[in-house]
């Protein structure tokens, strides 16, 4: 007898796959499907999740301007690993000449001196698909330097913090307050070989008692990064690197009105679709 599940279809505008998905994962669901256009949610008959319940989650993004607005639609959909379906469906991602992620199941044979990281997906963000981690790692083979050592806040699946030892560095610490994002970064360091070189820690910012970071990265919504300005501002190093996103075009100007009066210097602005990373220097004495 064929089984089936609820299938939750979820759009909004704009459309921004790594913020729903990053809430609809704290739901007891059985695995994300991402789209161009849409997030794709599947539920088992045995956990009690409706229509309403994923909008009284989803309303907060409204409420606190990161969308516009959504829409869910309900189906029934036959029994799958739904998560085991995502992972098939993602590809070696290029990100630039020198970077490339490689899902660990997949087959690609490397460029001569390209940087391979390779991930174990167990979530729907940070995997390399979405513009602001590929605007990331970007900024970061731009900015790092040989025996750097970097913070990187929200790690996800630990993709900077690894792109940073690859590209360079000596050192990273990697931090988030998600138990699943945490096991998923520490198995990834692994994976790569950079397990010695990495912190993975499951905490706030206010849990990182180093400091004097030369880079510090953090790729969470602008809300958030407003938030913790001060937090970041205590843990980077004269004339450090700090580089943001998780950002729309239009959070530039509260983002730049919030660092810069904290002694933030901004160096450059480097954008995708309708994307951005903002990229500032840190001088104590203005």
């Amino acid at each position: 007898m064929i089984k089936y599940y609820k299938k939750f279809i979820i759009t909004s505008e704009p459309f921004n796959a790594e913020l729903l998905s990053g809430i609809l994962w704290t739901l007891d669901i059985a695995g994300i499907n991402e789209e161009n256009d849409r997030v794709e949610v599947f539920t088992n008959d045995k956990v009690k999740i409706t229509k309403d319940k994923i909008k009284s989650l989803l309303q907060k993004l409204i409420s606190e301007k990161l969308i516009l607005s959504l829409r869910i639609e309900e189906e029934s959909a036959e029994n799958k690993n739904w998560n085991e379906e995502w992972e098939k469906s993602l590809t070696v991602i290029e990100v630039s000449d020198k970077i490339a992620i490689k899902p660990s199941a997949k087959e690609y044979q490397a460029k001569e001196n390209q940087i391979i990281i390779e991930i174990n997906p167990k979530m729907s963000f940070g995997t390399g698909e979405h513009q602001t981690t590929k605007l990331m790692l970007q900024a970061l083979e731009k900015h790092i330097k040989r025996g750097m050592k970097v913070l990187d806040v929200g790690t996800g699946t630990g993709i900077i913090a690894i792109a940073s030892i690859k590209l360079g560095a000596a050192y990273a610490v990697g931090i988030d307050n998600d138990e699943w994002s945490y096991l998923n970064a520490e198995e990834n360091c692994r994976l790569n070989r950079v397990e010695s070189e990495i912190k993975i820690m499951l905490s706030e910012i206010n849990g990182v008692k180093e400091n004097n970071f030369e880079i510090i990265a953090a790729n969470i919504q602008k809300n958030t990064l407003i938030e913790i300005a001060e937090d970041l501002q205590h843990r980077i190093r004269q004339n450090g690197i700090l580089v943001l996103s998780g950002l729309l075009r239009e959070d530039e100007p509260d983002i730049l009105a919030k660092y810069c009066i904290l002694g933030f210097k901004l160096l450059e602005i480097i954008k995708m679709d309708e994307w951005i990373a903002v990229i500032l220097s840190f001088n104590q004495e203005i």
